[in-house]
């Protein structure tokens, strides 16, 4: 009991005399650089994020504590560097201990020779770039009025001495290289490369250094160590120090959307659904999102402190369910696009927030959505709503329909396909839509005359923006005939959007309420392993191994399947078994190969076992046998899975919201990339 009310008193303290603050930092507009360098989204970034802080995060910002620094902004001031040390000199002398700090970085970011380097793991500083940024200085080895990752990490520090703890939050990117196959006036990265700044190549050739293990993969831009008697330190990056990172207009598919930094708006749309979850489950959340939406081709890192709660607040729980105002033209809620409500949703009128979703009082359907808030009116069915309302109604997202379409926007100027578009409809389905170019779409397809398959179709992501080309699908269309072309070209889009839709549906059904401890362990052998920590993503080289460490909690059993998804859209069946009640399971699984190397995924997936069942096994996903095998039996989840693959039922994910009065399953995905050895 003792142990119990210490712990209590350590959760309480931090809100009792604390104070909540916040930098936002948005540069757009670059008068030295040519305007093709010009942001748009960073302005929308701050707002969106002055907005949150300000109305919905769950510890309170007050507006005059909450610094916004951006062009584009009303009553904002200028994001320049100037500004940027004015802003944090201002924080640091009103911060006291305790007190929390949150900053938020979004524009352009790029790399310089290091002034100190051997500090530098690769011989280079990371720049955050301020609008007046001014070009490079050979006589001093210099960018005019960067803002140097040394100095950010001192800004920093400055603060934590003070006491506070700090969360800061770069939607900028550093290096990297990039494809762009489809010309989208919507898509800009948030990266200028060195020689747009002026920065000799040969300064850069000398500056880089090969990293000692490939491994370890680029810096964070500044060290997250502890000191003592400082606050605490978490750091969300949009992207690795060798990545770039779009901004586009956001959210898909909806009205008003506007240009928005990916990272930003994957992130909030996170906070708005889980506010009081640790910065590890939001990482997580955010890695599965950019995994199942395809919006970037991109591995957030986060760094420091990951168990701590966000905004050093109380551990809360997901938020599904908003208390409504009702008026005469219908409801209303303060939740919108960015908690991932869209027009014609159907949520369910709840008398209080402990109701069961059967006791509701009827329904309302979304007639107008925006990014915080949301309109509807009540649905006329088998259960209208009483005539007079408790006071203080909720409404709450029910149902877990997932759409397993996938929109394909076709290349504006391709005679090949365009004769095979015919035998390409018919050969794909209707689970593949395809839509002219231009349109937003999960995919792009494009000719790529400069590319090594100059007569290919290559696949991009729904961006049109890819990396290495190496690792990004195509087909010829020398060689073929129409009707082959069609075929091929099928074939490949239907493997990959059963990889797709088995991220999508993990993403949906989450970890369940099953208590199955699940843990990732890789490593050179089997006798040197390194757990997998929450939100990080292990760089494997060929022939490291994977290995698996399952715990079932329960007093009863369940079954596990291991499902792994190449960078090549195959899916792998691994294992399937069964613990019982305190069994542990730890299995190597496999061991990296060289033959495709990028972003992979482990599905791992737990669901209750019934009494006299045979193992639940859900190889039938792999992807040569998904064809074959349609008679299987089994629970809800693996109904839905094969829905997933492309069944051609008329089921959908809604079917898991049954609830059947026990432990419902989950779906645990573990994100890796795999790179090139030494």
């Amino acid at each position: 009991m003792l142990r119990l009310a210490l712990t209590l008193c350590l959760l309480s303290a931090p809100s009792m005399a604390r104070e909540n603050y916040a930098l936002l930092i948005g540069a757009s507009d670059y008068p030295s650089l040519d305007q093709k360098y010009w942001l748009k989204g960073p302005a929308n970034d701050v707002r969106l994020v002055e907005r949150y802080l300000t109305t919905e995060a769950p510890v309170p910002f007050a507006p005059a504590d909450v610094i916004v620094l951006a062009d584009g902004v009303d009553g904002a001031g200028a994001p320049t560097l100037a500004g940027i040390r004015a802003g944090f000199a201002d924080l640091t002398r009103r911060v006291q201990p305790g007190d929390f700090v949150y900053l938020h970085f979004s524009g352009h970011g790029s790399q310089a020779p290091a002034l100190h380097p051997e500090a530098e793991l690769d011989g280079l500083d990371e720049l955050f770039m301020p609008s007046d940024i001014g070009p490079w200085e050979d006589s001093v080895g210099t960018v005019q009025n960067a803002l140097v990752d040394d100095e950010i990490g001192a800004l920093i520090d400055g603060l934590r001495a003070k006491g506070a703890d700090v969360w800061a939050v770069f939607d900028s990117c550093h290096s990297g290289t990039v494809t762009r196959g489809v010309m989208e006036e919507d898509v800009r990265l948030r990266q200028v490369p060195p020689d747009a700044l002026g920065i000799p190549a040969e300064a850069m050739e000398v500056a880089t250094r090969a990293l000692p293990d490939p491994r370890a993969g680029g810096e964070a831009p500044f060290d997250d160590a502890a000191k003592p008697g400082m606050g605490s330190f978490v750091a969300f990056f949009a992207a690795q120090t060798t990545e770039v990172t779009p901004e586009k207009n956001l959210p898909k598919g909806q009205p008003g959307r506007m240009p928005q930094g990916v990272f930003t708006w994957s992130l909030f749309e996170v906070l708005a659904e889980y506010p009081q979850a640790t910065y590890g489950q939001i990482g997580q959340e955010v890695l599965r999102k950019y995994a199942t939406k395809k919006l970037a081709q991109t591995t957030p890192m986060f760094e420091g402190d990951l168990d701590r709660v966000a905004f050093s607040g109380t551990p809360g729980a997901r938020v599904a369910q908003w208390t409504a105002e009702v008026g005469e033209d219908g409801f209303s809620i303060p939740a919108g696009s960015l908690h991932g409500l869209a027009v014609g949703e159907v949520l369910a009128v709840m008398g209080t927030a402990a109701d069961a979703d059967a006791d509701a009082l009827g329904y309302v359907t979304l007639t107008a959505v925006d990014t915080f808030s949301a309109q509807g009116v009540a649905v006329q069915g088998d259960r209208p709503l009483p005539e007079k309302l408790p006071k203080g109604v909720l409404l709450r997202r029910i149902g877990a329909d997932l759409d397993f379409t996938l929109t394909v926007a076709l290349p504006p100027d391709a005679p090949a396909l365009q004769a095979a578009l015919a035998d390409l409809k018919v050969a794909a389905g209707p689970r593949l839509v395809f839509v002219p170019a231009g349109q937003e779409a999960d995919l792009q397809l494009a000719v790529l005359p400069d590319s090594p398959r100059p007569d290919a179709i290559w696949v991009l992501p729904g961006t049109g923006l890819a990396g290495d080309l190496a690792g990004v699908p195509s087909v010829s269309t020398g060689d073929k005939d129409a009707a082959e072309l069609g075929a091929v070209l099928a074939d490949t889009l239907g493997t990959m959007a059963r990889a797709i839709n088995l991220q999508k549906l993990g993403a949906a059904v989450g970890p369940g309420s099953l208590d199955v401890e699940v843990k990732l362990l890789t490593g050179p052998n089997k006798t040197d392993l390194t757990e997998v920590q929450p939100a990080t993503v292990p760089r494997l080289v060929p022939n490291d191994q994977v290995h698996i460490l399952a715990q079932n909690n329960m007093d009863q059993p369940v079954d596990v399947n291991v499902l792994y998804i190449g960078a090549d859209y195959s899916i792998s069946h691994w294992f399937s078994g069964r613990l019982q009640p305190g069994d542990k399971l730890k299995k190597g699984l496999f061991k990296i190969g060289d033959a495709v190397l990028g972003d992979e995924r482990m599905i791992v997936v737990v669901t209750p076992a019934k009494p006299q069942s045979p193992v639940e096994n859900l190889a039938f996903l792999a992807q040569d046998s998904l064809d074959t095998t349609r008679g299987f039996g089994g629970s809800r989840l693996s109904a839905a899975l094969a829905e997933a693959g492309f069944g051609q039922t008329t089921r959908s994910a809604a079917a898991l919201d049954e609830d059947d009065g026990g432990p419902q399953p989950g779906i645990i995905e573990l994100e890796l990339r795999t790179v090139k050895g030494e």
